[in-house]
Parts: structure tokens; sequence; C-alpha cells
């Protein structure tokens, strides 16, 4: 998720969602392109990215797997520790310094687990950023935190379901809002989040990585018909 296990805040009472409070995360660890290479993605129709931790962990190799499937290039914004607010906030700075793509990736929510009732409005800022004539992806969310409690675990997933729930709420208002669905594939097999996920949140490397990225690299390079 975006804050690591390590770096996470932990709610003296469990926080008002059972799942803890979300600490400072400003001076996490990020990755950002450069300007050149955010100006080159637009120019070649690439993809924008904008994540939490799991991105920054993530990002150059799903990068590199995206290239090779179709050339694509992707320009990346991605902040250890930031919720929703703060990645669609990024996307507003990006949209009004350089304009957007066609394809935006949103692979953020995890950290929404402290505070899930912000999430809905968040997803709309971003739909309405981004226009009808442009496709958003955006990776749900597992989280798990095999670090606490019982308590604490049982109310990560409720949040996370919460999140996706409101994800896919909002797929009903949004016709250009692809879900590209991580949740529902580790839990498809059970043996998959044991093995996909080192802490419960974060991918394994190098197999639970590969996975969640070739998941999204299949949905940003499938046919779609023209949006208006």
């Amino acid at each position: 998720m975006a804050v690591s296990t390590a770096t996470s805040t932990e709610a003296a009472f469990g926080g008002p969602y059972g799942s803890g409070d979300l600490g400072p995360w400003q001076a996490m660890s990020k990755a950002i392109s450069t300007e050149t290479q955010i100006k080159r993605v637009l120019a070649t129709n690439g993809v924008f990215m904008f994540g939490d931790s799991i991105a920054v962990q993530d990002g150059k190799s799903l990068a590199t797997r995206l290239i090779g499937r179709d050339g694509s290039q992707m320009a990346v914004h991605n902040w250890s520790g930031r919720p929703t607010s703060g990645a669609v906030d990024a996307m507003a700075q990006w949209a009004t310094a350089y304009g957007l793509p066609r394809r935006i990736l949103m692979a953020t929510g995890s950290n929404d687990i402290f505070d899930p009732p912000k999430f809905a409005a968040q997803v709309d800022r971003a739909m309405k950023l981004a226009g009808s004539n442009r496709y958003v992806y955006w990776i749900n969310v597992h989280a798990t935190r095999w670090s606490k409690t019982a308590a604490v675990q049982m109310a990560d997933q409720r949040n996370s379901a919460w999140v996706n729930l409101q994800l896919s709420d909002a797929q009903k208002k949004y016709p250009n809002l692809r879900i590209i669905r991580w949740a529902e594939y580790l839990a498809a097999k059970p043996s998959r989040i044991t093995s996909y996920l080192r802490d419960g949140v974060h991918t394994s490397i190098t197999l639970g990585q590969n996975a969640r990225n070739e998941l999204t690299v299949q949905s940003l390079v499938a046919p779609l018909p023209a949006v208006k």
C-alpha cells in the first residue's frame, strides 16, 4: 500500500475506522518523471501514472513491460504514503502544466483505508479532470497488513472492500472508467495472497510484481471504443 508497514502511523485506538490513522507522507520515497519525460509521453500517446508506494516499487518494471508490449511510454508521479487526494492533486497539476494523454493510470487507494468515506469524491475529481474523451484505469485495493493485530487486519479488509465498492459505483457513472481488479484476482485463488504479497499489501518481487503488472498492462493495451 502506499505506506510501508515500517513507516505507517499506528492508530492508538484503531482510528475512526479501525485501520489506524494515516501519518505524514510528504517526506516518504517518491518517483516522479522529469518534464522532458512527461512531454515525450504526451507527444507519443503514452500513459500517465499516479500512484502510491506499490507504484513506487513496481512502476519501473511496469513501464518496461508496457513499452515492450505495445511501445507505449509512461510518465509517473508515484509517492509512498500518499492517499488518493494527493494523487489527484498531482493529476490536476500535470493537467494544468502539460495536459493529459488519452490513457491515465491511477494506482492509488490503499492509503484510503484509513478514511474510506473520502475516497468517492476523489474518484469524481479524477474523472472530471480526465473528461469524457480519455480513459482512466484504476487498480483496486487489497490491504490486510499481516504485522497488525487480528482486529486491524479485519478492519483493513473491510475498509478495502469499502474503497472498492465506491470505485465500482463510480464506474456506473463514468463509462470511460476501467477498473483493474487486483483484489478479485488475488481472491480467485487463496494461495495468491501469500505468494503475491510480501506483507499483506505490497507485491512480492518478482512473483507478485509480475502478476500485478501483467494484469495492468493487459488492461492498458486492450482495444477500446472511441470515447466522446
